[in-house]
C-alpha cells in the first residue's frame, strides 16, 4: 500500500514539474514571439498633429533639430529642416542623387558642384544640417514664412510643392525635440540587442547639443539640465534608443521604460536633471 502510495506521489510530482516546464517554455515562447511582431516605430504627438517615423529617420530627425537647439534658432527653423530632409531623402543620409540632381547627397541632397561642400562634408549629417541653416537665417523673415517658401529658397527644388507634405510631420516632431511639448515623443522598440555604453551615449550627446555637463554612475548618465533644454535632451534619448540601447530616460516627474511600451509615465524623476539609462551587460 506504502509503495502504491509513493508511485503515486511521484506521478503528481512528476506532472506538476513538467506543468511548470510547460508554463515557463509558453511564457518564453510568447515573449519570443510578441517581441518579433513588435512593429518598431517612433511617434509624436503634438495637439492634433500626430506623425510618425521609422526609428533610423526618428534619430535623424534628433540631430537636425539638436543642432537647431545648439544653434539658438526657434524651433520653427528645426520644423523647415525637418520637411525639407523628409523631402530631399526621406530623412536618410543617402549616398546618391537622382536625374535632377545626380550629385545630391545626404539628409538634404545637397550638390557639391553648387557650391555646399565637397561629397565627403555634405554626407556629414552634421555639415550638412549647419549648411542648410546657415543657408536658412540668411532669408530675412524666414520663421514666418510658409514651410514650402522657406524651403524652397534654400534648396531651389524642381518641385517646391512638395515640401508642404511634410510640414505635419517637421512641427510635431521639431516641437517634441526642442523641448517645446514635454512628453509628445515615445518610440516603441524591441529589447535591446546588446549592452549600451554610456561614453558612446555621452558622445553623441555632445555632438549634439555641445558639452552638456554630464556624470556616469555604471550604466547611468545624469545630464544637468531643465525647462525646454531637459526636455529635449530627454527626447532625443529616446529617439536614439534603438541604437544607443537606452532602456529608460526620467525627466521632471516623468519616466520613459523601453519595455513597458507605455509612452511617458509620471515618476520620481528628479527637475534640474535628466537620467538615461543604458543596456547592461551580461554578467
Amino acid at each position: 500500500m506504502s509503495r502504491r502510495r509513493g508511485l503515486r506521489r511521484l506521478l503528481v510530482l512528476g506532472l506538476a514539474l513538467a506543468l511548470i516546464a510547460g508554463g515557463i517554455y509558453t511564457a518564453v515562447n510568447f515573449i519570443q514571439r510578441s517581441e518579433t511582431l513588435i512593429a518598431e516605430k517612433c511617434t509624436s504627438v503634438v495637439g492634433s498633429r500626430k506623425a510618425e517615423l521609422a526609428t533610423d529617420q526618428a534619430a535623424n530627425a534628433a540631430l537636425i533639430t539638436a543642432v537647431a537647439v545648439r544653434r539658438g534658432l526657434p524651433p520653427r527653423a528645426a520644423s523647415i529642416a525637418l520637411a525639407t530632409a523628409m523631402q530631399e531623402s526621406k530623412l536618410r543620409n543617402i549616398e546618391h542623387g537622382d536625374k535632377a540632381g545626380p550629385d545630391s547627397r545626404g539628409l538634404f541632397q545637397q550638390r557639391p558642384s553648387q557650391g555646399w561642400g565637397t561629397e565627403e562634408q555634405v554626407m556629414d549629417p552634421y555639415y550638412s544640417t549647419g549648411a542648410f541653416y546657415d543657408a536658412l537665417v540668411k532669408i530675412p523673415g524666414y520663421e514666418s514664412m510658409e514651410v514650402t517658401a522657406a524651403a524652397q529658397q534654400v534648396q531651389r527644388s524642381a518641385f517646391p510643392a512638395a515640401y508642404a507634405e511634410h510640414e505635419d510631420m517637421g512641427r510635431a516632431f521639431a516641437s517634441a525635440l526642442t523641448g517645446q511639448s514635454p512628453a509628445a515623443l515615445d518610440c516603441t522598440l524591441k529589447s535591446p540587442e546588446g549592452a549600451g555604453d554610456v561614453q558612446a551615449v555621452l558622445a553623441e550627446i555632445n555632438a549634439a547639443f555641445g558639452n552638456v555637463r554630464a556624470s556616469a554612475d555604471g550604466t547611468t548618465i545624469v545630464l544637468e539640465a531643465d525647462g525646454s533644454e531637459a526636455w529635449a535632451l530627454a527626447q532625443w534619448a529616446v529617439a536614439n534608443a534603438k541604437s544607443l540601447s537606452v532602456t529608460e530616460v526620467g525627466v521632471e516627474g516623468r519616466s520613459w521604460d523601453r519595455a513597458s511600451r507605455n509612452g511617458w509615465q509620471p515618476s520620481e524623476a528628479q527637475s534640474g536633471q535628466v537620467t538615461v539609462t543604458v543596456a547592461a551587460g551580461a554578467s
